[in-house]
């Protein structure tokens, strides 16, 4: 029996480091398939690469000029991979143990589904869900499986993350946490100004379109996905979720309460439909802390901002912590600070891989990704609905 087939008849959870050395071909790289090559896609995929411990078996886009991109800086001269538009056909390769998918969130779902089915181990980009009623699906799906389920929130992975959450935050150094402020700008990506192109020939369309309304095909949609809340949430998807998951995760309170939202599009008038700019305020009431707020603000626009992560305000002193590092500063005694070690990026594809292998604990398993969507949605509902939401303690409804 080969690594491929022992990973794929028994799972990560079977697996142990003395069960897995036994195994003939052990230090076999893991096959994987790329579904969604667009720029973060390659991003992620990049750091697989550079783990030396997988082999890019399959390119799946549902554009030929993003494949050919991908192409160009995931493989070496000369090499050669699978290609496709269709998800199917490279999850159902059997050199494929493995899948990243880094699609629109509207896709995230069937395409899950789909690979786990087939018994391949997903690193799932963020946000977990597109939307609400998504979670008990993604929920069935991987505990059906078997299978590893990575969620893409990095900070999960991190050594300073992990030495705060125990040092600090599990000593109680804080006091009681009242305020948690979350804060991320500039993103020059979401304002470009798209301009009409007839359909390229290498796209396919209605693959994009998935499980979304079906509508005539427009560059823009296409093109900035994440302008449109029927493929993306846009701000309060792709920037909340990254910090909501540190606050909750540093708070031990994954269950928010209510929220109130605003924001708008308060500059870029150009075809988009999602907010270049918003608010949140998110209330949190269980756990050992206790009741707390977060509150998330966020904007495309060109706000200069060096330092994007969560400020939280205790009765015991404060705490600076981003992607870079952290600043404790208690309230009594000299101020503390810590720098990140190595790449989240890197940090979080070796704990997949680790988990696939030798059976490690996932940093992000699909409930914490699903967690990290409760105050995403419940932002969404007070935005869109513009009034303050709630969420059932059992977060089963929205209201």
């Amino acid at each position: 029996m080969n690594r491929r087939e022992f990973v794929g008849r028994t799972g990560a959870g079977a697996l142990t480091a003395l069960s897995y050395s036994r195994i003939v071909g052990a230090n076999d790289r893991v096959g994987m398939a790329l579904i969604g090559s667009g720029r973060r896609g390659r991003e992620v995929m990049r750091a697989f690469v550079s783990s030396g411990r997988i082999e890019l078996r399959s390119l799946c886009d549902v554009y030929d000029v993003q494949r050919e991109r991908a192409k160009s800086v995931l493989l070496s001269a000369g090499q050669s991979v699978h290609e496709t538009q269709a998800h199917e056909e490279s999850i159902a390769r059997p050199d494929v143990d493995a899948v990243l998918i880094a699609t629109p969130d509207h896709l995230h779902l069937g395409q899950t589904q789909a690979a786990l089915a087939a018994g391949r181990h997903v690193y799932l980009e963020k946000p977990t869900s597109h939307q609400w009623e998504e979670s008990a699906a993604f929920r069935e799906a991987v505990h059906r499986s078997g299978k590893v389920c990575q969620t893409g929130t990095q900070q999960r992975s991190g050594a300073h993350y992990r030495r705060v959450k125990e040092e600090i935050f599990g000593r109680g150094r804080l006091g009681k946490v009242v305020f948690a402020r979350a804060t991320w700008h500039d993103f020059p990506w979401q304002r470009r100004k798209i301009e009409p192109q007839p359909r390229p020939a290498g796209l396919a369309w209605e693959r994009f379109l998935g499980p979304a309304r079906r509508i005539p095909y427009e560059w823009i949609r296409y093109d900035s996905w994440r302008y449109f809340p029927d493929y993306g949430g846009g701000l309060l998807a792709d920037i909340l979720t990254h910090w909501a998951d540190v606050a909750q995760w540093m708070l031990d309170d994954p269950h928010p309460l209510a929220a109130v939202a605003g924001g708008g599009i308060y500059q870029l008038r150009d075809g988009r439909v999602n907010p270049d700019t918003v608010n949140a305020i998110i209330e949190y009431g269980g756990g050992r802390n206790g009741p707390w707020n977060l509150t998330f603000e966020s904007s495309v626009l060109s706000i200069r901002h060096e330092r994007p992560g969560v400020f939280f305000q205790g009765t015991e002193g404060t705490l600076e912590l981003t992607r870079a590092g952290y600043l404790f500063q208690p309230n009594q005694g000299p101020a503390e600070e810590g720098k990140a070690e190595g790449t989240l990026e890197v940090a979080h594809v070796h704990n997949f891989l680790e988990a696939i292998v030798r059976g490690t604990p996932l940093s992000a398993g699909i409930e914490t990704g699903l967690e990290g969507c409760r105050p995403v949605h419940l932002a969404q509902a007070a935005f869109w609905k513009r009034r303050r939401m709630q969420m059932d303690p059992s977060a089963q409804r929205i209201f």
